[in-house]
């Protein structure tokens, strides 16, 4: 049962990533069950949204199930942090301690930032390996969901619900079925609120009451009766076709972290076709940080381009075409010639604003990723062209 609890967290985690949710607080505390003793993952108030070409940073979470970049106060991606989680939730279930435990907090910490922990000998040898990938101190080696899919310990006597993917959230929220509809209003709930709850997605109160229980009903059907699995199972195929389609392209979103965690493979059975390309994405380079930053910054100035530094590797971009920028000093820091820009009305329509980040790939290179904040998708594209002819250069 404890085996199955655990596939069955993993599964509920790697929807939740699908959906662009990051839990960050996975603890056995924040884990339910239900009459079928089946896993319910609760407690998204630390939750948050992964959007593309942003990191998170908040440090937040049990101290015990935290990973080593979350107390360490750096950014990340989320499903590299609840991968962490998932593995230590795994090694208390099965050898009912926690790996990481100290009653002094610093100790607590340096244990986790090094990865210390005593790994059970009395443990399958699927088992060892699968916990010893999960909690490994660098996230760019850690395994993935889909990666942990693969592993031995995870494929055997899976659940047919767990092997085939759920069908698209948003699909599925457009159909509304008749019997759940009907015992919903059964409870007392007003039929055009339901309707309204169900198609506009409202949130006052009421509304969204008739909407939880809706979904709470239609749940429960599924997990007794294979719901999906059964009458809507060719639909589940069409949808899982277009998430591998999905999966195969990839956006600047969470650079490297995208590519790993959207992975199609490992998802229930299916093989990954041995004649998919690998996109390149941004500009790779194996210079220096420091040395690609400094031409990035020189390729700004040649664009006239105003910048500022918002973070570790990351400029925070704004460039107005046929406006010259002041050539005394392109930060956007300098106010003074910023309202200069600002001021002209008719610039407005035509100013773009974008980010510039530098990430690490597991390849040991570095990757740099534009991403356009605001304005015309035409003038950004032209920008990104100009901008990357400006860096051919770069090693």
């Amino acid at each position: 049962i404890l085996i199955s609890w655990s596939k069955q967290i993993i599964s509920g985690v790697e929807y939740c990533h699908r959906n662009m949710i990051a839990h960050r607080d996975l603890q056995p505390e924040n884990l339910l069950l239900d009459s079928k003793c089946s896993i319910k993952i609760a407690d998204f108030g630390l939750s948050n949204v992964m959007r593309d070409g942003h990191l998170l940073k908040t440090c937040c979470g049990s101290t015990n199930y935290a990973a080593p970049e979350v107390i360490s106060s750096k950014h990340y991606a989320g499903p590299e942090v609840d991968v962490w989680s998932c593995g230590v939730i795994l090694y208390t279930l099965l050898c009912a301690r926690l790996p990481f435990d100290d009653e002094n907090i610093p100790s607590l910490h340096k244990k986790i930032k090094a990865g210390t922990y005593t790994r059970p000998c009395c443990l399958s040898a699927s088992a060892r390996d699968l916990i010893s990938r999960i909690l490994v101190v660098d996230p760019m080696k850690r395994i993935t969901i889909p990666e942990i899919r693969q592993r031995p310990w995870f494929t055997p006597h899976l659940p047919r619900y767990l092997t085939v993917p759920l069908p698209d959230t948003i699909q599925q929220a457009k159909k509304i079925d008749a019997d759940i509809f009907q015992e919903v209003v059964k409870m007392g709930f007003d039929k055009d609120h339901l309707v309204e709850s169900l198609h506009n997605r409202e949130q006052n109160e009421v509304i969204l009451h008739a909407a939880v229980s809706y979904y709470l009903l239609l749940d429960n059907r599924f997990c007794s009766t294979g719901g999906y699995l059964g009458a809507e199972f060719q639909e589940t195929m069409e949808y899982g076709s277009s998430y591998m389609n999905y999966c195969k392209t990839p956006t600047p979103a969470l650079t490297n972290y995208s590519s790993r965690y959207m992975d199609p493979q490992g998802v229930g059975s299916r093989v990954h076709s041995s004649d998919s390309k690998a996109w390149a994405l941004g500009l790779q380079s194996s210079a220096h940080p420091c040395a690609i930053m400094m031409e990035v910054c020189k390729a700004l100035q040649q664009l006239n381009i105003c910048w500022k530094n918002i973070g570790h590797y990351n400029i925070k971009c704004r460039w107005a075409p046929g406006y010259p920028a002041p050539h005394t000093n392109h930060s956007i820091g300098n106010e003074a010639a910023i309202a200069e820009i600002d001021n002209i009305a008719w610039i407005s329509s035509y100013l773009v604003k974008f980010e510039i980040q530098l990430y690490k790939t597991k390849e040991e290179k570095y990757l740099l990723d534009l991403q356009r904040v605001q304005g015309s998708h035409f003038l950004f594209l032209y920008l990104c062209a100009a901008f990357l002819e400006q860096l051919m250069f770069v090693p």
